[in-house]
């Protein structure tokens, strides 16, 4: 299975869409890479990740219409996530990462939860 998590700086992105990178974490091998985000387009994002091969996203905080997506394209959504990404990965993979079904308004950057 492969993971993506929402990245700045190694650490859970609290917005998905204007992370720096995406770790892809591959749960056959525990091995990680970063991706570098190709750029904060509507709907574009879920489909990259999707095309990856990606099966679960992690991310602080999402937008409802890349939620859609994902769930169309049958990739699971997990928001709320906080700290390291690798830990976060690790955490999904071992059943013990919360979701807090955190969806964000796109157009509106004020998180209010």
């Amino acid at each position: 299975m492969k993971i993506a998590v929402a990245s700045q700086h190694g650490e859970v992105a609290q917005h998905f869409g204007h992370c720096e990178e995406f770790l892809i974490v591959d749960t056959s091998t525990g091995l990680g890479e970063p991706i570098a985000n190709p750029g904060h387009k509507p709907g574009f994002l879920p489909n990259f990740l999707a095309d990856m091969g990606v099966e679960v996203i992690i991310a602080g905080g999402m937008g409802q219409g890349a939620c859609d997506i994902f769930n169309e394209r049958n990739i699971r959504v997990v928001t709320g996530a906080t700290g390291n990404s690798r830990v976060a990965a690790e955490a999904f993979r071992l059943g013990t990462l919360v979701d807090s079904g955190s969806i964000c308004d796109e157009h509106h950057h004020e998180h209010e939860h």
